[in-house]
Formats: C-alpha cells, sequence, structure tokens
C-alpha cells in the first residue's frame, strides 16, 4: 500500500484523530532532569556522544537544530497507523496530503502548514541565558523567528530540580554598553551576564509568554513549551553551572560577516521588551478559566494573549464521560489518568523505553475537534488531565493578560475542597474540625481570584458543590452548568 492511501486510511479509522509516537530529543549540553517518564537506563538511548535526553517533541512537522550528528527526521512527529512501530508516517506527510481536511482553511491559507510545535522541556540545571531571534534577524539566515510559552504542570514536576527559578529581559536600569562589555569577554572570562538581569521563582500551574528577542535563562522545573515552528537562538550567557559553551553559541545564527559585529550581535534583542518595567504584569499568565467547565470537566487556558500559539489544560473528574469542542486543530498529550480519548483507549504513561509505543499523545484535525471529541476517565479515583496546543487560530483563546494578583495555588485548591465536601456529604460529621476549616480558607481565598475572572459572585461554592456531587449522582440533576459573568472577556 503506498503512503498516500496509509495516510487517508488511517484519517478516516481514526475519524479524524491520529494517535503519535513518543519523540525524544537529546541536546548535548546541561543535565537531564528525569522527569519525561523516560527509562532511567535510555537517556542516552543515541549515544554518550549526543548528550542525554532531556526533551520530548510534541505535533512537530519540522526536524531539530541538533548538530551534524542529528538524524534529518529528529524532533518530528509520526503518525502511527497500527500496533506495530514500523507502520508509520511522519505527520508532516499528512499535512501535505490531507491540507484543510487535517489542519482547517485558516491555517493551511496563512502558513501553508501546521505551524507550531510543544515539548516537554527537562533540565536538572537551569540553562543559560538565551534569546530566540525575531522574523528580521532569522530571515537573515534563512529561517523564521521563534516565540513561545510555558507552563509548568505539577503531575510532572516531583522535584524541582536545582534552580527553579527563570531569568528574564535585562533590570529597566541596565544599559546596552553594559552588556556589550560582557559579550566582548565572552572569550575570555565568565560574562556572568545574569548580573544583568532579573529572576522569578516560578510557580507551578502558572506559566509566561517570551516573545522572540527577549532574552531569558530558564529555570529548572520540567516545562511544557507550546512554541512557533523554529529553533533558532543567540546564547549570551559562556559559562551556566560550571559549562562552559563555546564562542559559536552565541553566533551560530548570525550571517558569516556578522559573527565578530558585536553591534549585529546587540541588535537580536529586542530592547524594549528586555527592559519593561512591568515584565511580570505583560508576560506572567496565570491560568484562566473556560466559561464551558462544568461538573463533569474543567478547562483553563494557560497559554494566551500573542499572536503565535495557545494551550489548554483540560481535566475530566473521575468517572465522567464528556464531550469537548473547540473550533480548531489541535494536539495534545495525557498527562494524568487513563480511559478513552476519541475513538482510542488512552492512558498517560507512567515509564516508556525509547522506541515503544504509547497511548498519550493524539492530534486532532479541525473537523473533528468542531465535532468534538468524546472523553472518558476510567478511574473512579484520580483525574484526567490533557495538556492541549494550538496554533493562533483559536477564537476563544484570551486576547490580554489576566492580572490576576492572588496565589494560583489557592485556585488549586478547590479540587480539595471539593474532596472534603463530597465526604462530608457521604458521612455527614465524617470531617474534622480542621479539615471542615480549610475547605471553608479555600472556598473564600479563591471567591476573588474568580470575580477577577468575571465569573459571579459564590461561583467558589457553586464550584466545589459541583465537583463534590460527581461522587453523589442523586444530586447532579439540580446543578447546572456554571456560567460566566459579563466581565470574563474571550480572545
Amino acid at each position: 500500500m503506498n503512503k498516500r492511501t496509509r495516510i487517508r486510511e488511517t484519517f478516516e479509522h481514526g475519524e479524524g484523530v491520529f494517535r503519535l509516537i513518543p519523540v525524544f530529543v537529546p541536546r548535548r549540553f546541561g543535565q537531564a532532569g528525569g522527569r519525561l517518564r523516560l527509562h532511567p537506563h535510555d537517556y542516552y538511548a543515541l549515544g554518550t556522544v549526543r548528550g542525554s535526553i532531556k526533551e520530548r517533541w510534541f505535533s512537530s512537522v519540522i526536524p531539530a537544530m541538533n548538530g551534524e550528528l542529528a538524524a534529518p527526521d529528529e524532533g518530528m512527529s509520526y503518525v502511527t497507523a497500527s500496533d506495530d512501530p514500523s507502520d508509520r508516517f511522519l505527520l508532516k506527510d499528512a499535512v501535505e496530503e490531507l491540507g484543510a481536511a487535517l489542519i482547517g482553511e485558516e491555517l493551511l491559507r496563512r502558513f501553508g502548514t501546521w505551524p507550531m510545535y510543544s515539548k516537554f522541556f527537562d533540565y536538572e540545571t537551569p540553562l543559560f541565558h538565551h534569546l530566540h531571534l525575531t522574523d528580521t534577524a532569522a530571515a537573515a539566515v534563512g529561517r523564521i523567528g521563534k516565540p513561545e510559552a510555558y507552563y509548568f504542570p505539577p503531575q510532572l514536576n516531583n522535584h524541582a530540580g536545582q534552580f527553579p527559578v527563570t531569568y528574564f529581559g535585562y533590570d529597566p536600569d541596565v544599559t546596552k554598553e553594559q552588556v556589550k562589555e560582557r559579550l566582548l569577554a565572552y572569550e575570555s572570562a565568565d560574562t556572568r551576564i545574569t548580573e544583568l538581569s532579573r529572576a522569578y521563582r516560578l510557580e507551578l500551574g502558572t506559566g509566561w509568554y517570551t516573545p522572540p528577542g527577549v532574552i531569558h535563562a530558564p529555570g529548572s522545573y520540567l516545562t511544557y513549551e507550546p512554541q512557533w515552528n523554529s529553533d533558532v537562538n543567540s546564547v549570551q550567557e559562556n559559562v551556566t553551572a560550571g559549562e562552559v559553551y563555546p564562542y559559536d553559541f552565541l553566533v551560530e545564527n548570525c550571517p558569516e560577516d556578522k559573527k565578530r559585529n558585536i553591534e549585529y550581535i546587540i541588535s537580536l534583542l529586542d530592547w524594549e521588551k528586555n527592559v519593561d518595567p512591568h515584565y511580570r504584569k505583560t508576560y506572567f499568565r496565570p491560568p484562566v478559566c473556560c466559561a464551558a467547565s462544568n461538573e463533569c470537566y474543567t478547562e483553563r487556558w494557560i497559554a494566551y494573549a500573542n499572536a503565535y500559539v495557545g494551550a489548554k489544560e483540560l481535566t475530566v473528574l473521575p468517572g465522567q464521560t464528556v464531550t469537548v469542542r473547540d473550533l480548531v486543530a489541535f494536539g495534545c498529550i495525557m498527562i494524568q489518568g487513563h480511559g478513552r480519548f476519541a475513538g482510542y483507549e488512552a492512558e498517560a504513561a507512567s515509564m516508556l523505553r525509547f522506541g515503544q509505543m504509547s497511548a498519550d499523545e493524539y492530534f486532532v484535525s479541525e473537523p473533528a475537534s468542531r465535532a468534538g471529541i468524546t472523553i472518558t476517565n476510567a478511574s473512579r479515583w484520580e483525574p484526567m488531565v490533557i495538556l492541549k496546543h494550538f496554533g493562533p487560530n483559536h477564537p476563544e483563546m484570551p486576547a490580554t493578560p489576566m492580572a490576576v494578583q492572588s496565589s494560583p495555588h489557592r485556585t488549586g485548591g478547590i479540587d480539595e475542597a471539593a474532596a472534603l465536601r463530597g465526604k462530608e456529604r457521604a458521612h455527614p460529621g465524617s470531617l474534622s474540625r480542621a479539615q471542615a476549616g480549610r475547605a471553608r480558607q479555600t472556598e473564600s481565598a479563591i471567591e476573588p481570584v474568580l470575580e477577577q475572572l468575571g465569573f459571579r459572585p459564590g461561583t467558589a461554592v457553586r464550584v466545589r458543590g459541583a465537583l463534590a456531587a460527581r461522587r453523589h449522582p442523586v444530586h447532579r440533576a439540580a446543578r447546572q452548568p456554571l456560567r460566566p459573568g459579563p466581565g470574563l472577556q474571550s480572545g
């Protein structure tokens, strides 16, 4: 059977949903964090000369720019046509064959392909201070710019690594001359360039957006990174966590005649964004609850307010079957739970061998997304959690950052409050005084956060009641799906 026929048969058999094969990517720098759910013996599966595996890529139609030893398809996603790992084809080939039937008319018209990918980024040590090129700078070497978003999933961060702190940009009082002075010493001394930056301790369950041209030194949490179809950077820090980087890391994406031109190297920075005095207000991304969330599932925007990529976190509660609709194509990765996703048996990976199949990653066509994906959480106890990544065309993506000042950890506490209230309903008087107090405290803390997001007063108590009712079907009929108040704006 030829490839074109196999692509179309697999697409029809999956009713517009593809199952993808895990893609692990080594890097020759840094130290692996060991949180990719890869077997401990397999982190050097491609040989020690390639470095340890530190990333897993999702929904990718581009190869990793990973040195001359990398295979031509390294980093590219494959669709599995059956349970035989060798029975496969590239997602890129499927996009070319199916076109709008897979990714939709808008993305095909604007970009000619699926324009983004996502990854898990897993380093034990902090990464170097670097930037991704803007479209203008990348065009000089025949590439495109790279914006990216970050989210820190609790399910994949059982340990924080050595330095869960990220540097972003430069302090507003720093000048270009000060940065230039440090870079001129790149080959003669430790530049200690992060002394000119500013750092933020990372918060699980939240994220950031980083535009191209903004320098950043990512911290050591495992990070979910939806990003544009590019892999170009300039590394301005020459010594990180005791590891020394050569001058080529600074200029590998510069034209040959510009590699010793300090003015050109400095011009790769989008200076105004780097010294934004309100950087956190501009680029921090707390989660934003979606209006369709109800007593069976919750969905939150975790990457939004940019012109390139979006992402959601979908949580299906224990024992529930739901149909969730989006209006555009997307890729996704299941990070907790088991059950069914569309027509497939699905489960979050607990430990994979390199080259092994999995049932945790999917790509959903635009028509299937519009019709709705039916998802079943087969667990009686654990939620099912899925991270979904989109291109720039989701019409409901929030267009502006949400100015939520309250701790996001309070928002996450509503699940605990729901569990406690469910226990209380099933067994009156079973809660201790401390447990009852903790449930009330969580509800009172979360209420102002939800009101800032535009929900009606009292939403926290209604959400708690709806979540608690999932264990007690007799109460479900009386529960109505939540509706946002007029203050919640869609993108």
